[in-house]
């Protein structure tokens, strides 16, 4: 189903936007502190089953484009994202072995990664900090792990993104 050449990534890019979006929706505020890490998740995903394509490149750039979509340090985000690419694509091999429970560990460790690196940014520049604002996320994104990963392999299977 996937045109020629494309070599899945087509369904890589739209995946990561996808996420991109999800992460700007708007929500009601006593929803915003729970948002999944949905941009994480989906570059962990990527980075495990596709490692030689996805990386910290793209963590990076990704992490860009977040930065300047949520108006935070440039950079800050960029970091956090290309640790987590850099972290899970060194680790991809294991990590495909593990059930998919244990995956959603490593993505809440992925996650309090970025929620570190973000609640000490803000320290440094002075702002308050929330400590539920930054921990709920992981909660949340370790929850629905099972899930994205399952959209993400049949998304992966149908639009014909190499198998590992």
């Amino acid at each position: 189903m996937s045109a020629p050449g494309a070599d899945g990534v087509l369904i890589i890019a739209a995946t990561l936007f996808l996420a991109l979006f999800l992460a700007v929706l708007p929500l009601p505020e006593w929803a915003t502190a729970w948002r999944p890490a949905w941009v994480a998740m989906v570059l962990v995903y990527w980075c495990m089953t596709l490692p030689e394509r996805v990386g910290v490149g793209t963590g990076w750039l990704i992490g860009l484009l977040l930065d300047a979509l949520h108006g935070t340090p440039l950079g800050q985000s960029a970091a956090a994202l290309a640790i987590a690419a850099y972290v899970t694509a060194k680790n991809y091999r294991r990590l495909r072995l593990f059930p998919v429970v244990q995956q959603a560990l490593w993505v809440g460790l992925m996650i309090s990664v970025n929620a570190l690196l973000t609640w000490w940014v803000r320290g440094i520049r002075g702002l308050e900090a929330d400590p539920g604002y930054y921990w709920l996320p992981v909660l949340t994104s370790m929850l629905l792990w099972p899930w994205v990963f399952l959209v993400l392999s049949e998304a992966r299977r149908r639009y014909a993104a190499p198998a590992p």
